[in-house]
């Protein structure tokens, strides 16, 4: 009760709660509870949640907030605190009777923006919301923060500026983002890591090492250091982080701006910049790359992406949900792209389609278009390895499904548009029967793709496709016609062509391109990333139409 009574203001009575003269009650206003002193009650303290102890803090906790403050009220209090006497059990009639521990554990299970309603009540509730407990409990559990808060309290800075000032501001720039660098593309994650909000670009790694980790690189952080104000600062460049700033632009968007370009400059000038983003980009010199074509494309990349200093939009973008029915987990991976070297692609289902989406691209297929699209209804049965190493063979079995899908799609177009004349004349009869003959015609599977193909059988791709490395699986699950998209420079004359989508195992599948003769490779993308996944289907498909449109 002394507690209780400090934290109020008031006298340990009910009598000195009604006769509380104005100029004390101001002076109470601004006390506070010692913190040392509230939370080793609130460590000590046992509460009986079950029968009537729980129900009747239900029942005060729906009370309304002009009951919640009538400190003068003259109630009888019925529960955790003795009368007059000191002879009866009472309990709270309003959620400001209950103690004032209790109250801190009610508030620390409350959102953190729901906590500023909750300090416009009373002066009571608004100095209860001054315990950085409860501050503390809505880093961990809204932001997923690991760092000892009490360390970083000792060291000026509160959790409830934590929580305030940074953590809720900048809520809405935490997850995935792709950058508008043209078709490149990217994916940067925004998490936070102590008292900083920092923008990691992730960068595949090295060409051809598919299977390796990604690489980090920040572009951006946001602290507390500075007179416990939000800072923003640019992390580009080679000479430590400098000004910056990031402007919300509309709702899943957001602009990050330099205000100190020079700090991107290098002594060498431009030759010793594009050094050291080849080093960084590629983990070699250009002398060491002896293809022409690669080399031009190189050099188009640098000069391309340079020019933007860090001054950068980004789109949000989501992972996709988990579907129990999946082929396997969908999600990020890695995947070689012959000269233009390795890029990142986003798998997810739909129905029987499995897609990949491009969350980085190149001046041919750029960032946010359909790179795979496997249909997951149509098997291939591989032959035996033998036959395996002959081109001509592994093109006769994919072709033959493709030209079944051809000639499906030119019956359900024809059937479709000689129903519709057929109604239009009044012959509907007619009109349905004949619909549903051509779709019996066309639903039957091939005699290619009537047997699932067998667990672990033996692969190996066939003489004359091109790999970045001989380093593949020599076992498949599974394998799919399934269509590639290519394209000329510049995103020009785009098509699909036939391809063969082969599942080695959980983290890694593989697509033979047959017309280019070329293999890619993809590997599982294994980063934990936060604040990532989409809410809902609806919401990552209106988002994968959205990005084929940024770049189409």
């Amino acid at each position: 009760m002394a507690v209780c009574a400090r934290l109020c203001g008031v006298g340990q009575s009910r009598r000195c709660r009604r006769r509380q003269p104005h100029n004390q009650q101001d002076q109470g206003s601004d006390s506070e509870m010692d913190e040392e002193e509230e939370e080793r009650i609130v460590a000590q303290r046992q509460v009986d949640v079950d029968g009537g102890s729980k129900s009747s803090v239900a029942a005060a906790a729906i009370a309304g907030p002009s009951d919640a403050c009538e400190y003068g009220s003259g109630r009888v209090n019925r529960g955790g605190f003795p009368d007059r006497a000191g002879t009866a059990p009472v309990q709270p009639q309003t959620l400001s009777d209950l103690p004032p521990e209790l109250l801190v554990e009610i508030f620390s299970l409350l959102p953190g923006p729901a906590l500023a309603d909750v300090a416009l009540v009373c002066k009571k509730f608004r100095r209860i919301l001054n315990t950085e407990t409860i501050w503390r409990r809505r880093c961990v559990e809204e932001f997923g923060m690991k760092e000892d808060l009490r360390k970083i309290e000792a060291g000026g800075i509160s959790s409830r500026d934590l929580y305030v000032k940074l953590l809720h501001p900048y809520r809405h720039i935490l997850g995935l983002w792709q950058p508008d660098i043209g078709p490149y593309g990217g994916l940067l994650n925004v998490v936070v890591d102590g008292l900083f909000i920092i923008g990691w670009m992730y960068l595949p790694p090295h060409d051809p090492r598919v299977e390796d980790p990604m690489r980090r690189r920040p572009l951006f952080r946001i602290h507390l250091w500075e007179s416990k104000k939000a800072t923003v600062e640019c992390m580009y460049g080679h000479k430590g982080p400098h000004k910056g700033d990031i402007q919300t632009v509309k709702k899943d968007e957001f602009s990050t701006k330099c205000n100190q370009t020079d700090h991107h400059r290098m002594p060498g000038g431009r030759q010793e910049e594009f050094r050291t983003w080849l080093d960084e980009e590629w983990g070699r010199t250009l002398e060491e790359i002896f293809h022409e074509h690669m080399q031009e494309l190189i050099l188009m990349k640098f000069i391309y992406t340079s020019q933007y200093d860090n001054c950068l939009t980004y789109r949000r973008i989501y992972l996709p949900p988990a579907m129990p029915s999946d082929l396997l987990q969908a999600g990020l991976f890695k995947g070689t792209y012959g000269s233009h070297g390795l890029e990142i692609v986003m798998l997810s289902f739909h129905g029987t389609f499995a897609k990949a989406t491009k969350l980085t691209g190149d001046p041919n297929v750029p960032a946010g278009q359909l790179t795979l699209d496997v249909d997951l209804s149509r098997p291939v049965v591989l032959p035996d390895l033998e036959q395996q190493r002959n081109i001509e063979e592994l093109s006769r079995l994919v072709m033959g499904v493709h030209e079944e899908v051809q000639r499906e799609a030119e019956q359900g177009a024809s059937a479709t548009g000689k129903g519709a004349a057929e109604r239009a004349c009044g012959s509907g009869e007619e009109g349905i029967e004949a619909e549903h003959g051509a779709c019996s015609d066309s639903c039957q599977p091939s005699s290619s793709t009537s047997t699932n193909p067998p667990e672990g059988q033996p692969f190996v791709l066939p003489l004359g496709v091109m790999a970045r490395n001989d380093v593949y699986p020599r076992t498949c699950r599974k394998s799919f016609y399934g269509t590639g998209l290519i394209a000329g420079h510049g995103f020009t004359s785009p098509e699909r062509t036939p391809g063969l989508f082969v599942l080695f195992d959980e983290d890694r599948f593989g697509f033979i391109w047959l017309e280019l003769k070329s293999f890619s490779l993809y590997s599982r993308l294994m980063d934990h990333l936060e604040h990532a996944h989409a809410p809902n289907m609806e919401r990552f498909e209106a988002m994968l139409q959205n990005m084929q449109s940024w770049t189409s």
